[in-house]
């Protein structure tokens, strides 16, 4: 039995994540577990109002009282799942990448209260993707409406991190009797620049015949090895994010390796992967080398 770690903060988007997590752990038998991390400031409270340890006793009691409400969401959406809880005194990023050792999926919100303020837009995002052990989720909206053709979406660059992320992608289209969509792409920008130049010397036909038989090559074994899986490989020259998001409109979650080459370079570092889990229709799973 395995554990999925979830950020709990007391937001909405929190409680979204919980329940996302209550339906994959009901699909593979995991435990379910709930933390939230609360750090007491030590100054910018007027004495009179609070003392630090009537703070501390109060922040305690409100992620106590946070982690019941994620206990019972859990018990509504899959009553059979076992559910642990850790009330912890510790910075988010820390308390998560520590969680993220003994966890197969950390699953967070999109947006977040309390200790898991600014969650995967912020140092919480960057520290958790940079440092942790496991897979991470982030959980933007239900899937419940789509129906069993919603594919998982998946970007491969040829990187051994986008690898990673095929292997993820495939796995959870076994458990969920999904469909998956391989997403490549190219970017065209020293085409544009060489092309009135050196008009004999490019031929971006033959750059895309290049790269689908790079992502075939790539996909391949996990074709091989899924044979029940339906795969559609797609490759455009575009930029990723507007790809993605693109396919993200009907798919059932969207997966991107942590590191790339290409177009997918840097995610959850950079530009790319701010952008998809500010913009993303779906639940996005950013999966480091490794994992």
């Amino acid at each position: 039995m395995s554990t999925i770690v979830v950020g709990v903060d007391g937001s909405e988007s929190a409680l979204g994540a919980v329940r996302w997590a209550a339906e994959e752990a009901a699909l593979r038998a995991d435990t379910v577990r709930l933390v939230h991390a609360y750090v007491v400031p030590l100054h910018g409270y007027p004495d009179f109002v609070a003392t630090f340890p009537r703070l501390r006793d109060g922040m305690r009691h409100q992620g106590g009282a946070w982690l019941d409400e994620a206990r019972e969401t859990v018990g509504a959406v899959a009553p059979d799942v076992p559910v642990e809880t850790d009330l912890v005194e510790e910075e988010a990023v820390s308390a998560l990448v520590e969680e993220s050792r003994r966890a197969r999926i950390t699953v967070l919100g999109s947006r977040g209260l309390g200790g898991f303020t600014g969650m995967l837009v912020g140092s919480v995002a960057v520290g958790l993707a940079t440092h942790g052990h496991s897979p991470v989720v982030v959980v933007r909206r239900s899937t419940e409406s789509l129906g069993p053709e919603a594919p998982i979406v998946v970007g491969a660059d040829g990187s051994e991190a986008s690898t990673a992320a095929l292997r993820f992608a495939f796995d959870e289209a076994v458990a969920r009797a999904a469909p998956v969509t391989v997403v490549r792409t190219w970017r065209g920008i020293f085409l544009d620049e060489a092309v009135p130049r050196y008009p004999m010397k490019v031929d971006p036909a033959e750059i895309e015949d290049g790269e689908r038989a790079a992502l075939a090559e790539q996909v391949g074994p996990l074709r091989e090895s899924h044979p029940d899986i339906a795969v559609e490989t797609v490759v455009v020259r575009g930029r990723p994010v507007r790809t993605l998001l693109h396919h993200g409109r009907s798919a059932r979650m969207l997966v991107v390796g942590s590191r790339g080459r290409s177009g997918f370079s840097g995610m959850l570092l950079g530009s790319t992967s701010q952008a998809l889990v500010t913009h993303a229709p779906c639940p996005v799973a950013v999966i480091r080398s490794g994992e």
